[in-house]
């Protein structure tokens, strides 16, 4: 332990600053400080890369701190520092979760960090490897593969991939979906830092001509991955699309749930608005019309009143209605969080069911455990259950991929429900809680990267906010204000074809992940054979 603590401080006094230099101990406290300086910055760029901020230039630059805070350290400081980048990013990424309470917000944010301190280790593990720039990007990959899936089906709010909604890294959704991305913006962010240090070790060796050549030839790099996104599929045809927004009452208040029949008669009165724009020629008839996730948290099928609501909207506006309601079990314990499809004639006809459900917020899980000690969780009286098929409706003549709000953070729903034919991208999400946090910024970027990954536009419809139309390319053509009523009529092709990310679906993030994988394995097996050589050598 004392040879590798000598060791470390030897590392520390190469890559501190000059002011560090000092005492062995001085040398050590300072080189602990940079690095978690670093760290920290690491964590504060990415949450400044993702919206609200959309600094989406700091992507890189996150990726290139938090190797630059491990480099050339013990894996088990590497640890700690993880965890500080992933405290910094998670915190006030998630300071949205406190309307379900301060410490929940924090539980969850302290559990997501915790993804980090394995990530930092793997960092400075392959770092040790020739290539290293490519083994980084490919273990943040891993991280965010891993986060997505476990525990509780995974949180994937703040990859890297979603603070590049419409920047020269988003073509890449197109070839490799979010995975492609996040690894593109680590490789840029390991290259630029590969880049410093060899400009630096140039320097002190006299070279500033060959300092600047090898920054030259690696801003040339840098730009190189950053391909234009790929022509979209061919249109199919087009299709008139409105989104309605009802708005709630007591926006921002857990109390919303608990005043239904007024939320369903926001989101009918706008249809029958919209109606009489029809009828009086400001806008035209849609093929179909988009609500939001509980637009009706009254079970249509259960309450005939709340049903003939929205049978008389469907009549009057003379289109399908993709409307949000939930589907409870006869005991009411359990619930279904559903987008149905409501004909003007026939009345609820196909749905699509939420396949990722927010832990704590739609659902308790291990129930009799957590309501021990949170007393107010016993006020979600039901669980949702998650569907398990993939959301391709068909509406007035096309067919929409439907991803109900959580679910668009996930690759597997919007992929699956555009390979079964969905021809536009639709979003029913309820962010009424979250009005004015940056949550409803966030998850439109997460739908931005969407529309470009499979090449089709999409519609968003909120129930206060922001509800948005998007462009195959990325763009946003509409955006609506927060807590306020709104409807928009929209032109959208319809699309057919798949991009190449559709088609090779979670391959690429595999891949990726194998290849981090690999390199961590041989970042081992490197290490232990060099001990052993420096033990033989010191016995001889």
């Amino acid at each position: 332990m004392v040879a590798e603590d000598a060791q470390q401080a030897n590392e520390d006094t190469r890559t501190a600053p000059p002011s560090a230099v000092g005492t062995p101990s001085r040398r050590g406290r300072l080189g602990a400080l940079w690095r978690a300086a670093a760290a920290v910055a690491a964590g504060l760029c990415q949450l400044l890369a993702l919206e609200p901020y959309g600094l989406w230039w700091l992507g890189p630059l996150s990726a290139a701190l938090l190797a630059l805070a491990v480099r050339k350290t013990r894996v088990r400081r590497a640890a700690w520092l993880g965890l500080l980048s992933g405290a910094a990013l998670m915190v006030p990424l998630l300071h949205w979760q406190d309307v379900f309470g301060v410490d929940v917000w924090l539980v969850i944010a302290a559990a997501l960090a915790v993804y980090y301190a394995p990530m930092a280790m793997g960092l400075a593990l392959v770092m040790r490897l020739p290539g290293w720039p490519v083994w980084t990007a490919a273990v943040w990959v891993l991280q965010e593969a891993v986060r997505a899936r476990f525990p509780l089906g995974g949180f994937a709010w703040g990859k890297l991939a979603y603070a590049q909604p419409d920047t020269p890294f988003t073509g890449y959704a197109a070839l490799g979906s979010s995975a492609l991305v996040t690894f593109a913006v680590a490789l840029a962010g390991g290259l630029l830092l590969w880049a410093a240090l060899r400009a630096a070790r140039a320097r002190r060796a006299g070279l500033p001509g060959a300092a600047a050549a090898v920054g030259g030839a690696l801003a040339v790099a840098a730009a190189g991955l950053a391909w234009p996104p790929l022509t979209a599929p061919a249109v199919d045809h087009t299709a008139t699309v409105v989104l309605i927004q009802g708005d709630v009452p007591a926006v921002g208040q857990m109390s919303v749930l608990g005043e239904r029949m007024r939320v369903l008669r926001n989101h009918v009165e706008q249809v029958h608005l919209l109606a009489d724009d029809v009828e009086a020629g400001r806008v035209p008839r849609p093929d179909l019309v988009v609500l939001p996730e509980n637009a009706s948290d009254i079970d249509l099928y259960a309450d005939p009143a709340a049903a003939e609501l929205v049978d008389d909207a469907a009549r009057d506006i003379g289109a399908p209605l993709l409307f949000g309601t939930a589907r409870y079990s006869p005991d009411g314990s359990q619930r279904e969080i559903r987008s149905v499809v409501w004909d003007p004639e026939d009345g609820p006809g196909d749905h699509y069911t939420k396949r990722y459900l927010v832990p704590f917020g739609e659902y308790i899980p291990y129930r009799d455990f957590f309501t021990r000690f949170v007393e107010r969780l016993e006020q979600i009286g039901s669980d949702a259950v998650p569907g398990d098929e993939p959301g391709a409706l068909r509406l007035g003549g096309t067919t929409v991929a439907t991803a109900i709000c959580f679910d668009i953070a996930f690759d597997l729903p919007v992929r699956e429900s555009v390979a079964a034919g969905g021809q536009i991208i639709a979003v029913p999400t309820n962010n009424a809680n979250y009005n004015f946090t940056g949550q409803t910024q966030q998850q439109l970027a997460i739908t931005r990267l969407r529309a470009v990954e499979h090449g089709r536009p999409a519609v968003v419809a909120a129930t206060s906010g922001i509800s948005a139309v998007v462009t195959a390319d990325g763009a946003v053509a509409y955006s609506s204000p927060e807590a306020e009523p709104a409807r928009h009529v929209a032109e959208l092709p319809a699309m057919s074809g798949l991009t190449p990310a559709t088609r090779l679906g979670a391959l690429p993030e595999a891949a990726l992940s194998l290849l981090a994988l690999g390199a961590l394995a041989a970042a081992v097996w490197r290490g232990r054979r060099e001990r052993a050589g420096a033990r033989a050598g010191a016995g001889g």
